[in-house]
């Protein structure tokens, strides 16, 4: 269970679905084969099994989007608690290979700030997901917070994580290629767009002033944002803009993973910009299969020391594995 280096591998955003969920959400299954439909619902055999097969020492896991974000205020917090439950107690028995992340019912938000508590207190989960926009709305906005302000004094990380681009958006943007091109309004570009925005406004809406010690990660190598950091802090310091020093916020309080984005440029460049203590390895698993990450991790030329960092140390540290 290591690579050929015996290093210890930990992959950080790897799903699942729920049943109960996908079924409130209307389904799914349709849309997916049925061996993907089989490791979506799978929290034991299979997942270790393949983990096993590719190096993978241990997964955190996250409830593929749209997760919480789609469910009414109303029944939502007794729903995603529900959901929460059955994933600790799938993962139960193999502590030393699988984690979790929480899912949360944003559009309630003091419940989900509770749920985000209980779910790290009461069932020893390593943070949240958020998984796309909630009834069209970001995240910066104020009526979020308490979200923010929970995982700030619990310590703990939400990782924001794409899901379908606004019904806006796509009519404007992508519908004229949907049917040639599907995954131009998702993987290809439209999480990008959508999850790199939402990072942008929580950097200008003061969220990080207001908690100072909140800790945010993003898969996707960063969804392309640590490549546009200069010019992103370079533009907002022209005349008319209020101050913020937006290069320095964003490095000191976000995260990145690898998954699904097995780029040497892209890691090499990121790795310049925020430096190897910022970036962890995650796969994607089961959207993406765990061999080809490994086998593009092997090849990157990097030092041994910042290796071991991105594959398990920096994990290791922030949550508190």
């Amino acid at each position: 269970m290591a690579t050929s280096k015996n290093e210890f591998v930990i992959a950080l955003e790897e799903h699942y679905w729920d049943k109960e969920l996908i079924s409130h959400l209307g389904g799914g299954e349709a849309t997916r084969s049925p061996k993907m439909m089989e490791r979506l619902y799978d929290l034991g055999d299979i997942r270790i099994r393949e983990m096993d097969e590719a190096g993978i020492d241990m997964q955190l896991i996250s409830h593929g989007a749209p997760s919480g974000q789609k469910i009414e205020a109303d029944i939502g917090p007794k729903l995603i608690s529900g959901m929460n439950d059955r994933l600790a107690e799938a993962i139960k028995p193999h502590p030393d290979r699988l984690a979790a992340f929480a899912a949360l019912p944003t559009a309630a938000p003091e419940a989900a700030a509770d749920e985000l508590e209980r779910s790290v207190t009461e069932l020893g989960f390593k943070g949240a997901m958020i998984c796309g926009l909630t009834n069209g709305k970001f995240h910066d906005e104020k009526q979020f917070w308490p979200i923010f302000a929970r995982a700030e004094k619990l310590d703990v990380p939400i990782y924001m994580h794409p899901s379908f681009p606004d019904d806006r958006i796509i009519d404007a943007y992508y519908k004229e290629y949907i049917q040639d091109f599907p995954m131009v309004m998702r993987a290809a570009w439209g999480y990008t767009v959508e999850t790199a925005t939402q990072a942008i406004r929580m950097v200008l809406s003061g969220m990080f002033d207001e908690y100072p010690k909140l800790k945010i990660i993003l898969g996707h190598m960063g969804e392309t944002l640590p490549y546009q950091l200069w010019r992103i802090d370079q533009a907002l310091s022209r005349p008319g803009h209020s101050t913020i020093k937006f290069r320095e916020v964003f490095s000191e309080h976000f995260w990145i993973t690898t998954s699904g984005h097995f780029s040497t440029p892209a890691l090499l460049t990121s790795m310049m910009e925020l430096g190897s203590d910022k970036i962890m390895f995650a796969v994607d698993w089961p959207f993406v299969a765990n061999p080809p990450a490994m086998e593009w991790f092997e090849t990157v030329q990097i030092s041994a020391a910042d290796r071991k960092k991105i594959l398990s140390e920096n994990a290791l540290s922030l949550l508190k594995l």
